[in-house]
C-alpha cells in the first residue's frame, strides 16, 4: 500500500513538471513570435509577398543546394577520374614502350587524341604543396583519383592559373609534366543553371505580384474607405469588386454606412422638428407674458421661458454637430489669432503654439464649433489659458490648459455624457443644459478622434483633443 503511495506521489510529481515544462515552452514560442512580429512588415501587401515569396525562395535554395551539390561532385569526380585515366595511360605507355629521347610521339598523341599539354623533364624534387583553396571540390577529387589511379609522388596546381591545370608526377627516373584545361577535370557550366533558376524564380514573382496586387488592392480600398468613413469625409467613389469574399465585405460596409447615416438623419430631422414646434410655442408664451406685464410673477415666467431657450439652442447645436458637412480646409493659425483678440476683450492671459503645417482636413464649421466651445469655456473659468497644437505625422493634437477650477477625476468621464450638468465644478456649456462636452466629443469622434481630460501643468483642467487630418 506504501508502495502505491509513493508511485502516485511520482507520477503527480512527473505531471507537475512536465506541465510546467510545457507552460515555459508556450511562453517562450509565445515570447519568440511576439519578437519576430516586431520587425516583420505591418502593411497586408508586403506580408502576402512574404507567404508568397519566402517558400519558393526556400524551394530554390533546398533544390540547388541538393542538386548543385551533387551535379558538382558526380561530374566533377568523372571528369577528374577521365583526367587522371588518360594521365596513367600515358605513364604506362612511357614505361612499357620504347620512347626516343625526346617523346615527341608521346607528347603529339597527348595533345591531339587526349587534350593533354604533357612533358618529360630530368628527375628532380618536386616542388613544395601550396596553399590550398579554402573550398575546392577539384583540388580534393582529383588529388583523392591521383593517389587511387597512379599512387606515385605528384604535385598538383588548381589555383596558379584559373583555367590550366598543372599535375606533376614523380616517375623512376624522370618527372612527367602535365597541363590540362579545368573544364576538362570539373564542372564549369554551374552558372547556366543557376541563371535560368534565378530568371525562371523572376519571372514568376513579378507574374504572382501582379496578380496579388490585384487582389489586395481592392481590400485596400475597403479599408480606405472604412477609414474615411469614420473620420467623416465622403466614400461615394467606393465600389466592392475582386474575390467574391471581398465583395461580401464591400456590400456589407455600404450596408452598414447606409444604416448609420439613414439613423443620423432621422435622429437630427427629430431633433430638429421638436426643437422647432417648442420654439414656436415658446415664442407664444413670450408673447403672452409682454402682453401681461401687470401681473407680479412675469418676471420668473420669462426666466422659465428664457431658459428654455436656451436649452433648446443646445439642442439644436447637438443636431447640428452630427449634420454631414462636407468635409474642407480649416486654418489653424487663422483661428488661434480669432481666439487670441477674444481673451483680449476677456481680459484673460492667452498663449498659442503651434508645431507643423496650419491648414488641416477637417468639418470647419463643426470643427471651429468644438475648439470654440473649449477654448471658450476656459475663457470663463480660467485668467491664463495656453493652447499648443501639433499636426504632425497625420494626426491634430491641440491641447488647451487653463488655471481655473477644473472637474473632478471621478466626474471627467461622466460629464461626456448629454444632460449632465455638474454643480459645483465647471462646465462645458454655458446654457447650463449639460450638451457642451457631449457635443465636443461627438464632434471629434465624427473626424475619427476624441477627447480626454486630464490634470493641468497651469492648476486647472487640460483638454486633449487628437483628430487625423
Amino acid at each position: 500500500m506504501a508502495k502505491f503511495d509513493l508511485s502516485s506521489t511520482e507520477s503527480d510529481s512527473l505531471a507537475a513538471r512536465l506541465r510546467n515544462v510545457a507552460i515555459t515552452t508556450r511562453r517562450l514560442w509565445r515570447r519568440f513570435w511576439r519578437t519576430v512580429s516586431q520587425y516583420m512588415p505591418k502593411r497586408l501587401y508586403a506580408r502576402s509577398l512574404i507567404i508568397m515569396i519566402a517558400p519558393m525562395i526556400l524551394l530554390q535554395a533546398v533544390i540547388a543546394y541538393s542538386f548543385m551539390e551533387r551535379h558538382w561532385q558526380t561530374v566533377t569526380q568523372r571528369l577528374s577520374q577521365a583526367v587522371t585515366r588518360d594521365i596513367a595511360a600515358i605513364i604506362d605507355i612511357i614505361e612499357t614502350y620504347p620512347q626516343s629521347d625526346n617523346y615527341e610521339n608521346i607528347i603529339r598523341i597527348a595533345q591531339e587524341r587526349l587534350a593533354l599539354r604533357i612533358s618529360v623533364e630530368p628527375p628532380g624534387p618536386l616542388p613544395a604543396p601550396g596553399p590550398k583553396p579554402f573550398f575546392s571540390i577539384l583540388d580534393q577529387t582529383l588529388s583523392e583519383e591521383i593517389t587511387r589511379q597512379i599512387n606515385r609522388p605528384f604535385w598538383l596546381d588548381t589555383v596558379g592559373n584559373s583555367n590550366i591545370i598543372e599535375i606533376r608526377i614523380q616517375l623512376n627516373d624522370k618527372v612527367l609534366r602535365v597541363f590540362a584545361r579545368r573544364s576538362q577535370a570539373y564542372a564549369s557550366n554551374t552558372h547556366i543553371f543557376l541563371l535560368w533558376m534565378v530568371g525562371t524564380s523572376l519571372v514568376l514573382i513579378a507574374i504572382a505580384v501582379a496578380f496579388l496586387r490585384n487582389q489586395i488592392r481592392p481590400i485596400l480600398q475597403l479599408a480606405e474607405a472604412a477609414e474615411s468613413f469614420g473620420k467623416g469625409r465622403p466614400t461615394s467613389d467606393f465600389h466592392p469588386r475582386g474575390a467574391e469574399e471581398v465583395r461580401r465585405a464591400g456590400s456589407a460596409f455600404l450596408q452598414m454606412r447606409e444604416r448609420i447615416e439613414r439613423q443620423i438623419e432621422q435622429r437630427t430631422a427629430m431633433l430638429t422638428g421638436v426643437s422647432h414646434d417648442l420654439r414656436t410655442i415658446l415664442t407664444r408664451f413670450k408673447l403672452q407674458l409682454a402682453l401681461a406685464r401687470n401681473r407680479a410673477d412675469i418676471k420668473a415666467l420669462d426666466q422659465d421661458v428664457e431658459e428654455m431657450r436656451l436649452m433648446l439652442e443646445g439642442y439644436l447645436a447637438f443636431a447640428r454637430g452630427e449634420a454631414q458637412e462636407e468635409a474642407g480646409r480649416f486654418d489653424l493659425a487663422a483661428f488661434l489669432t480669432k481666439m487670441e483678440e477674444e481673451a483680449r476683450m476677456r481680459g484673460c492671459n492667452f498663449d498659442a503654439s503651434l508645431t507643423g503645417k496650419p491648414e488641416v482636413h477637417v468639418r470647419p464649421n463643426a470643427f471651429s464649433r468644438l475648439l470654440s466651445n473649449v477654448v471658450g469655456n476656459a475663457f470663463r473659468y480660467a485668467s491664463e489659458v495656453k493652447v499648443s497644437a501639433r499636426h504632425l505625422d497625420g494626426t491634430l493634437l491641440v491641447a488647451i490648459d487653463d488655471n481655473g477650477p477644473g472637474i473632478p477625476e471621478d466626474k471627467r468621464e461622466e460629464v461626456f455624457k448629454p444632460f449632465v450638468r455638474l454643480d459645483e465644478a465647471r462646465n462645458l456649456d454655458e446654457t447650463g443644459t449639460g450638451l457642451g462636452l457631449s457635443i465636443a466629443r461627438d464632434i471629434a469622434r465624427s473626424h475619427g478622434g476624441d477627447i480626454t481630460l486630464e490634470d493641468s501643468p497651469l492648476g486647472g483642467l487640460r483638454v486633449i483633443v487628437r483628430v487625423p487630418a
